[in-house]
């Protein structure tokens, strides 16, 4: 394994699309969604410690999922998480890994990586980040394009001259209406935005000093780094700083970035009925994950529940059902956007109720 190869994994969101088995006191990136036995994080941190050396790879967190990381990663050293104090989107984040990283070995590349995303096919994963670590230099920003395979509304996309290897982005969008976004499908030079990324430690922090000069001075001071004032100066400077996104913040300003069409797969898993497709199915198309179904004229729908969990469906096409410990949740997978404020409404109406 090649020591200036690094990883900064991104485990602080709450996953409330995946509600009610997510929550902010235990979100979706701690969960076994596809019932392997590891959850996302397990998963994500497996498949990017075959390649880049364990003691390289830092998480990016929030101070409440702590204990949560280190009990299903027993092997990571404290000094491995970085902890932020409040939520700022993705940018402050990673520019205090980068700072991190650079402060230990200004030579690091480094892998920037989602903990809840699907990848089945590790080893093409593998190649496609090997081969951007040796694209990367200190001129260059790498992002991931996946080939559409219908007009999503819910992923950014990325203009490119589809050349199969490494090209220059012309264009990111965010989040099309679906008119645009079959244009953008028929068009064939767009790609889907991963949110994985590959880039030197030297490119990045040169990217942020051009573009959020503000936000690159509050990290300004290199001496705390991996020493034990570290935490404190997290404390104290990470609030300061403003929410934005590292796509905002970076990569749609900057002109240093290319784009590499992925060979792997991916599934962001943004939804129940992303997860339907990532299931083992029956002969209906009924995704199911640990119950024991009995099915008649029912098709096309997600059951999850308790381990064993016996179920019977008679009627039901295109549904998701959910249940756990406390809550039962029925809906169709074409209301699956919605899962957000319908949990939120029903868990203001159970508590006053």
């Amino acid at each position: 394994m090649n020591k200036d190869h690094y990883a900064l994994i991104m485990a602080g969101g709450i996953g409330s699309r995946f509600w009610p088995e997510s929550t902010p006191e235990y979100p979706k990136q701690f969960l076994d969604l596809t019932g392997t036995g590891q959850s996302l994080l397990q998963q994500t941190f497996k498949r990017i410690a075959a390649f880049i050396p364990k003691s390289n790879i830092y998480f990016l967190t929030t101070e409440q999922y702590r204990s949560i990381l280190l009990e299903q990663l027993p092997t990571l050293a404290e000094g491995q998480l970085l902890c932020e104090p409040v939520q700022r989107n993705t940018a402050p984040c990673v520019l205090m890994g980068a700072k991190k990283i650079h402060s230990q070995n200004p030579s690091a590349k480094i892998l920037v990586a989602p903990s809840d995303h699907l990848i089945r096919d590790e080893q093409a994963f593998q190649k496609d980040v090997t081969a951007a670590f040796e694209h990367s230099n200190a001129d260059n920003l790498i992002t991931f394009g996946i080939q559409p395979n219908h007009p999503a509304v819910g992923y950014g996309y990325i203009k490119s001259e589809n050349t199969g290897s490494l090209a220059a982005v012309e264009e990111f969008t965010e989040k099309p209406d679906l008119k645009t976004a079959e244009n953008y499908v028929s068009d064939g030079s767009y790609f889907w935005n991963a949110g994985i990324f590959v880039w030197s430690a030297v490119a990045i922090l040169k990217a942020f000093e051009a573009f959020e000069p503000e936000m690159y001075q509050l990290f300004s001071d290199t001496s705390i780094w991996n020493t034990d004032k570290e935490a404190s100066y997290i404390q104290s400077q990470f609030p300061l700083a403003k929410e934005i996104s590292i796509d905002y913040a970076i990569l749609e300003r900057s002109s240093w970035v290319k784009v590499i069409p992925a060979r792997f797969d991916w599934n962001d898993l943004g939804s129940w009925s992303a997860l339907h497709s990532e299931t083992a199915q029956d002969g209906h198309s009924n995704a199911i994950i640990n119950a024991q179904l009995f099915a008649q004229d029912a098709s096309g729908n997600l059951i999850k529940t308790s381990a064993g969990k016996k179920v019977l469906l008679a009627g039901l096409k295109d549904f998701i059902i959910v249940e756990n410990d406390s809550v039962l949740m029925i809906l169709p997978k074409t209301s699956d956007q919605d899962i957000k404020k319908l949990g939120i409404a029903a868990q203001i109406q159970w508590k006053n109720s």
